[in-house]
Order: C-alpha cells, then sequence, then structure tokens
C-alpha cells in the first residue's frame, strides 16, 4: 500500500510541474515577441528550456544514483520556480533566455528524479503502469495548463502565468519535501566495497540501449518537429484551420493520449515492452507518412490520429524496457540517458525539419521524420529478435 501512496504523491507532483509547462505554453511566443525580436529568437526561449534539459538529465541522474533522488524531486521544482519569476520580470529577451534555461535545468532535474523514483517503488511486474501514471498525471498538467495561462494573461497580463507557475513551483518542493521519502537503499560498507562503480557511460555500448534510445530520438522527433512545428503550419496554410480550429484538433489528440496511457502501461507489464514498441513504432510511421501524402483534410486527421494512437501505446514501454537492461543502482544514469536521446529529438529535430521544408516542402519534411522513425523501428526490432532485453519479468 505504501508504493501506491507514494505513487499518488509523485503523480501529484507531476500534475503541478507540467500544468505550470502548460500555463506558458500558449503565451510564451507572444511574451517574447514583446521585446521586439525576430522570430528565431522567439524560437529561441523554447530551444533554451529544451536546451537546459539536455545537459542536465546525465548529471541528474548520476547524481540520484550517488545522493538520492528526493534533491532532485524537491530541488527541481525550486530552480523552476526561480526561473519562472526571473522570466515573468525580464525585461530584454537575454534575460528571458537566461531564466528560460534556468527553468529548464529544474525541469530536468525532477523529471529524471521522477522517472528513477518510479522504478524504485515499483515491483518488476509494475513498471509500465507506475510510469503509464505518471505520464497520464503529465498530460493532464500539460492538457489543463494552457486554458489557465490564457485566461490569466488576458486578465493580468503576459507576464502574470509566469509568477503563477512560479508560486505552483515553490508549492510542489514544499509538497515534495513532505510526501516524498528518499528511495535510494543504503547499501553497506561490505556491498560498496565488493561492487565497482560502473562507468558512467558504459550503457552507449550496449545495442539493446542504442536501438530503444533511437526509437525515443523517432518519437520524440515526430513530437517537437512533426506534430508541434510543421502539423500547424501546413493545416493553416493548405486547410484554412485557424487558431481556435487547430486548438480543438490539438486537444483531441491529448485526450487521445490520456484515455490510452494506463491501458498501455498495463500492456507493457503483461506482455513486456518489446512487443509493444516494434508494432507502435511502425504504425507512427505509417500515420505520419499518411500525414506527409494527404492532399484532403480528413486523410491529413486520420494519418495524425493513427500516430496519436501509437504514440499513446508506445508511452511507457521505452523506459520499462531500459530499466529491464540495468541494476537498480545504475538505474540513475540509465534514465538520464534515455531521457537524453529524447532531448535530442526536442532541440534538434524543429529547427531541422524547418530548414528541411525550407528547402524542400512541409510534406517532404514530415516524411523524412516518419522515415526515421521507420528505420529507428527496423533497427530496434533486429536488435530484439537477437536479444532477451526488454522481456516480461516474472
Amino acid at each position: 500500500m505504501k508504493r501506491y501512496e507514494q505513487l499518488i504523491a509523485i503523480c501529484i507532483s507531476t500534475v503541478f510541474v507540467m500544468a505550470g509547462q502548460g500555463v506558458i505554453s500558449p503565451i510564451l511566443p507572444l511574451y517574447a515577441r514583446s521585446f521586439g525580436v525576430s522570430t528565431a529568437m522567439v524560437g529561441a526561449t523554447i530551444t533554451a528550456f529544451g536546451l537546459a534539459r539536455l545537459v542536465t538529465n546525465v548529471p541528474a541522474g548520476a547524481f540520484a544514483d550517488r545522493r538520492g533522488r528526493r534533491v532532485l524531486l524537491v530541488g527541481g521544482p525550486a530552480i523552476t520556480a526561480l526561473g519562472m519569476l526571473g522570466s515573468g520580470l525580464a525585461d530584454n529577451i537575454w534575460i528571458l533566455l537566461l531564466f528560460r534555461f534556468v527553468a529548464g535545468l529544474g525541469s530536468g532535474f525532477y523529471m529524471t528524479g521522477a522517472q528513477i523514483y518510479l522504478l524504485d517503488i515499483a515491483s518488476p511486474e509494475q513498471r509500465g503502469r507506475f510510469i503509464a501514471t505518471n505520464q497520464g498525471a503529465l498530460l493532464v498538467g500539460v492538457g489543463f495548463g494552457p486554458a489557465i495561462g490564457g485566461f490569466v494573461a488576458e486578465a493580468y497580463g503576459l507576464a502574470a502565468p509566469f509568477f503563477v507557475v512560479a508560486a505552483a513551483a515553490v508549492i510542489t518542493a514544499a509538497y515534495s519535501f513532505i510526501r516524498l521519502p528518499e528511495t535510494l537503499r543504503e547499501r553497506s560498507a561490505d556491498e560498496v566495497a565488493a561492487t565497482d562503480p560502473p562507468p558512467r557511460f558504459a550503457l552507449l555500448r550496449s545495442m539493446d540501449f542504442l536501438a530503444v534510445g533511437f526509437v525515443s530520438v523517432g518519437v520524440f522527433s515526430i513530437r517537437a518537429g512533426v506534430r508541434q512545428t510543421l502539423v500547424p503550419l501546413q493545416l493553416n496554410q493548405e486547410f484554412g484551420l485557424e487558431v481556435a480550429e487547430l486548438g480543438a484538433l490539438f486537444t483531441g489528440l491529448g485526450v487521445i493520449g490520456m484515455v490510452l496511457i494506463w491501458p498501455a502501461g498495463w500492456a507493457a507489464d503483461r506482455f513486456g515492452p518489446t512487443v509493444l514498441i516494434v508494432p507502435t513504432a511502425f504504425v507512427i510511421s505509417i500515420g505520419i507518412g499518411i500525414v506527409a501524402i494527404a492532399d484532403t483534410l480528413p486523410m491529413f486527421i486520420a494519418g495524425l490520429t493513427l500516430s496519436a494512437i501509437a504514440s499513446s501505446i508506445t508511452g511507457p514501454a521505452p523506459a520499462s524496457y531500459v530499466a529491464n537492461l540495468v541494476a537498480e543502482d545504475q538505474r540513475g544514469v540509465a534514465m538520464g540517458l534515455y531521457r537524453t536521446f529524447g532531448d535530442i529529438g526536442v532541440v534538434g529535430s524543429p529547427v531541422l525539419s524547418g530548414l528541411l521544408a525550407d528547402a524542400t516542402s512541409i510534406p517532404v519534411a514530415i516524411g523524412a521524420n516518419a522515415a526515421l522513425i521507420g528505420i529507428a523501428a527496423a533497427w530496434f526490432l533486429f536488435r530484439a529478435s537477437s536479444s532477451m532485453a526488454g522481456r516480461p519479468l516474472a
């Protein structure tokens, strides 16, 4: 029963953290634009946040292995609060970029710590469901945050949502301090002496880990480079959808994730993560491929929906697969490295996809992303067929 209480507590913290990100998502571009900067600099406010997470994941994971998870769960939101407060007080774009980076550091600390914490409290048979439950909390926060942010900004100005998020982050830090006990198991002096510390980047020599990491790059490239960057432009330019219609469509896609994420976690535990990763990655590729060639709005939306369903089912499976590859005392670094693969997709795909779209066309850039995750799925299938890693644990 204690582990379920801890799961609920971590999910409550995650809702607060991700609601904070959702709150500022609809107003951040407008806020950055208010400093009189170019579109590229507006985009840099998103890149700064993602870059901070990218450089934080592995150090945070290594720290968690040595000093514990609780520091990340408390300190991450506290750092985020500082970043959000500074963002709201910024008087030029460079100050905003600095504090967006600080906020990204806090987010990276918390999310890495939360993922490791979940693996600590879950039995091997529960990992998929526990990760899925936390991802569901993430989706709830991200889904409801934008409405709050839009209301606050309209009533009190574009800077106000940053202060709301800062306050929520302080509450999250306090809540985590009170409700989340340390889960890093203390080892005896004999255990420590008998165990050689694993090389920090030893996992990068594991082809199984690299294969699932490549899948993660593909999944997050689709999310950031296609759905968040290219799809809105294509829907607006080619099919004439306005902002309100885009918002309704993406809310619908988000609901798919909320509905399917927990069944996906159950399936990962019941059948093993490999069974989910291979077909869903291929289906994502097919769905995005349909989007790339769609010449009617129903066909475009059908491809998006198919890819959203597959992405939701993929959900917790890759992280569960990584957990099966490593020992308990390597979870921190493993999760940090795994999250880094995803953040590579988040940071790199919007820029690279945009450059390719400028040089060719948006459909070509979307198709390239479909090919990327298709290749990743094929490589993972090859590794899964020759390895027992990621099998369901009895």
